[in-house]
């Protein structure tokens, strides 16, 4: 087999990544943010979350507070928006169906980047990626950069390579590039710069005399195994180039489930703190149902807010269940088990609720005793059902069931329209 032919064979991964995705996001339906400096704030309006580059030219930082960037906002010529979150996920579900389109091997990473499994010699995967990208930005309106690589942390690697450096317009095959341009890069970037390795761990490997991504790639696999753990040997063995990070179907958290938010209105009363627990045991429920996973654990917290230096409280309480369940009502009670810890006249700025130890449904048969019949009956299921189809907030139970927003429902006063998914808030194109 020639060598061509035998590259086709070879399988390689690409690693595609929305450039900016929030500010991005914005941008494909206000051109009149295009060249100016954009964040996207958290949840009720705290902090910047996205920076468009002239944002970042500006010195905005993430996580900068946006009480203190807003007396310079109208002298930068700053544009602050809510996060829409139902925006951004429509356009995610656009841009991974697009790229479904050039793989069936495709795992949806995150909100605004996916890996690919492809084929093809050096030349026909540069043309892949130069096609995908112009696909997504014609069909959906966002930039994305590719990155094509033997491994998944090559290819991240690749498309930070590609995103940073004009040369490659957006498109990065890593072994297209000049082995000795390859290793250059390696030795000037900081090991800090790999994928999964953090500050922490960063220190540790200085310690070692491991500085750079070029003296990790050299680094015996066996010997960083026994210093650290495996996820660490598989990290320097894929920058050696061997696949050891298969492709997932679906990226679910499997060993729990987080629901939390800050609150726009604090919350002074256990009355409140009830309400919180009652809709996201709810939530919890629906979203158990809809994997078809049962939790063993909850765990249930609220806290005041660190820029509150008169009131400090943090109470939490871990409740065991009597057996893995999404019954919506063992859950809800479960979250209530905080209640008695919640002290009144206290401003509460967040609260949640934690399911762990998840495991398959059906997974354990329960005796007859403790059949939940809310599960016999998949309410849970139901609920999921409905919110998906006429919008969370339209069913509930109990203290859950609400009929209007409440207080401490996300404070979002810079909010954009929510063009792909409201009725009365779809765009309008006037012909001249």
């Amino acid at each position: 087999m020639s060598k061509p032919a035998l590259m086709r064979h070879m399988p390689q991964i690409a690693h595609v990544d929305v450039n900016c995705f929030y500010a991005s996001a914005e941008r494909a339906f206000d051109p009149s943010l295009e060249g100016r400096p954009v964040i996207v704030l958290s949840n009720n309006d705290g902090c910047a979350v996205t920076r468009s580059p002239e944002a970042k030219a500006l010195g905005i930082g993430m996580g900068d507070p946006w009480f203190k960037l807003a007396p310079r906002a109208k002298e930068w010529g700053l544009v602050a928006l809510s996060s829409n979150y139902e925006l951004y996920g429509d356009i995610s579900a656009r841009v991974m169906e697009l790229l479904g389109r050039y793989s069936a091997w495709l795992e949806v990473y995150s909100i605004d980047e996916a890996f690919l499994g492809v084929k093809g010699t050096p030349a026909e995967l540069a043309a892949m990626g130069r096609s995908m990208k112009a696909a997504v930005r014609r069909n959906v309106g966002v930039p994305v950069c590719v990155g094509i690589a033997p491994t998944k942390t090559l290819a991240k690697l690749a498309n930070k390579w590609a995103k940073n450096n004009k040369a490659f317009a957006g498109v990065c095959h890593w072994d297209s590039v000049p082995a000795a341009e390859r290793q250059a890069l390696l030795g000037r970037l900081s090991v800090e710069e790999v994928w999964g390795i953090a500050g922490r761990l960063t220190r540790r490997l200085n310690v070692m005399g491991i500085f750079t991504i070029a003296d990790l790639v050299r680094a015996d696999p066996v010997a960083i195994r026994d210093k650290f753990n495996v996820v660490m040997m598989r990290t320097v063995l894929e920058l050696q180039g061997t696949p050891c990070i298969p492709m997932e179907e679906e990226r679910i958290g499997r060993d729990q489930l987080i629901f939390s938010r800050s609150f726009a209105k604090p919350i002074t009363t256990a009355a409140g703190i009830r309400q919180v627990m009652s809709v996201y045991g709810q939530q919890a429920s629906a979203r158990l149902a809809k994997h078809g996973l049962q939790a063993k654990v909850l765990t249930a917290f609220a806290g005041t807010s660190h820029f509150n230096p008169n009131d400090t409280s943090y109470p939490s309480v871990c409740v065991p269940l009597p057996m893995p369940t999404a019954d919506p009502v063992i859950l809800t009670k479960a979250g209530h088990a905080l209640l008695p810890r919640i002290v009144a006249g206290v401003r509460y700025a967040r609260a949640g609720i934690m399911v762990t130890d998840l495991r398959p449904t059906g997974n354990q048969a329960p005796l007859s005793l403790f059949e939940n019949p809310h599960e016999e009956r998949h309410i849970g299921t139901l609920l999921e059902d409905v919110t998906r189809r006429y919008g969370r907030g339209s069913i509930g139970l109990g203290h859950g069931g609400i009929r209007s927003g409440p207080d401490w429902t996300m404070k979002r006063d810079m909010l954009s329209p929510r063009y792909t998914t409201h009725w009365d808030e779809l765009p309008l194109v006037k012909a001249a």
